[in-house]
């Protein structure tokens, strides 16, 4: 999505309506901190024209993706509020509400939104972006899939066609299909785009961690953060090759830095389970505490840690009702593979295991390669008798390089010759 967003931006800077020049020249400010100067110049000088509140809200969503912080998506909430008063409906602005909305995690609002614009408009490439993202955050990857392609077909070798697709790549089982595409993306950013860089590099790391080569991963993540120093997601990924690798103290300091960036729930639970992994048994309660708290006060709502609090009531607060609780509410409103996990997750520890395997078997039908839920999977296959179903998911967790590979290769180990 921040692909699109980017290219919104460069488009309303040299549009004829928001008559400003934007600079991105600046060395002490990223591309999206110049712009939010510059919209802010130019909302000074222009207050009645719609399009440098378009400016504004542009900037302040790049900004937000760098930065992760969601009071940034507030700001531009309220400059495209101004924008539509001033222009009611118009086209480009309907757009970046529809992003805000991406940003804020609202993806049933940001799904209507784009549909609808796709009515009005059905050629426009940003539009289709906006599609594809909502499509998979809710687990449509059918339809995320035909969104995909057809901003492939639109204009061959555009960028955000590329992320788009590895998206999708992954998601269908082809880590090097989808990496590859996060390179050809790359090769079209240029060095200024720093935000984007680190974005497309962490990516591309994540992928390589996923299919479990180690090296490349860590060149990547270190990359990342060298083009832009302690990115959030490069600091998250980076500290998951640390756990990966046992080296929990290096993990719980990258977490650590991540946390003190963003202080979202979700992070403060890894931040938590890697004090468990180092042995910082009182740290860590105190925080797995502090992240209940957090993350149960903002379950209600779309931009949440659900997920997170799922496995945190099953695998460590080892209250499994209110596991079942949450994991119902989220698979309420989205159906992706990672929230199927969660619910099939939930289901298990409450010993509905018929039910836990239709939903995990439904998540890896998509084609998924995932060390968690293979594991997840080969544990709920055990629990209703399938050793054969068991085993093999079991190894395919094991191939992969992740402490949940690690916790297979236990659970297969365990498994009596007869079982085997």
């Amino acid at each position: 999505m921040k692909r699109i967003v980017k290219a919104l931006f460069v488009m309303f800077a040299t549009s004829a309506a928001a008559q400003v020049a934007v600079s991105t020249a600046s060395t002490n400010h990223s591309f999206a901190q110049q712009g939010i100067v510059e919209a802010r110049k130019a909302v000074e000088d222009k207050p009645r024209e719609y399009a440098v509140y378009n400016l504004l809200a542009t900037a302040l969503v790049l900004r937000a993706q760098e930065t992760f912080d969601p009071s940034l998506y507030a700001q531009a909430a309220e400059a495209v509020k101004k924008s539509l008063a001033l222009s009611p409906g118009n086209f480009e602005t309907e757009k970046i509400k529809a992003s805000v909305l991406l940003g804020q995690r609202d993806y049933p609002a940001a799904l209507e939104k784009a549909q609808a614009l796709n009515k009005r408009v059905p050629d426009d490439l940003t539009v289709y972006g906006l599609l594809t993202d909502a499509e998979i955050e809710l687990g449509n990857y059918a339809d995320a899939e035909d969104s995909a392609t057809w901003m492939l077909n639109m204009r061959r070798g555009n960028r955000p066609a590329f992320i788009r697709a590895s998206r999708m790549r992954e998601i269908f089982g082809d880590p090097e299909g989808a990496y590859e595409m996060a390179d050809l993306a790359f090769q079209s950013t240029i060095p200024s785009e720093a935000g984007e860089r680190a974005s497309l590099l962490t990516q591309m790391g994540h992928l390589r961690l996923a299919n479990g080569n180690t090296d490349s991963a860590e060149k990547l993540f270190q990359q990342a953060l060298t083009v832009f120093p302690n990115y959030p997601e490069a600091l998250g990924n980076l500290a998951q090759l640390r756990v990966a690798q046992k080296s929990f103290a290096d993990a719980v300091e990258l977490f650590e830095q991540r946390y003190q960036s963003v202080p979202r729930a979700g992070n403060l639970y890894y931040l938590a389970e890697a004090l468990e992994l180092a042995g910082r048994e009182t740290e860590a309660q105190k925080a797995f505490a502090d992240f209940e708290a957090k993350a149960w006060s903002e379950s209600t709502h779309k931009d949440n840690s659900n997920r997170e609090l799922v496995f945190y009531f099953a695998d460590h607060a080892h209250q499994p009702g209110k596991a079942l609780d949450v994991a119902e509410r989220e698979y309420g409103w989205r159906h992706d593979v990672y929230t199927l996990d969660a619910y099939a997750w939930a289901l298990h520890v409450n010993g509905r295991d018929a039910e836990a395997r239709k939903q995990i078997e439904t998540a890896l039908a998509v084609g998924i390669r995932d060390a968690k839920l293979f594991r997840h999977a080969g544990e709920i296959a055990l629990k209703v008798g399938d050793r054969a179903a068991a085993e093999r998911y079991l190894k395919q967790s094991a191939e992969l390089n992740s402490l949940d590979s690690e916790s297979a290769r236990l659970e297969l180990a365990h498994l009596s010759p007869t079982d085997r």
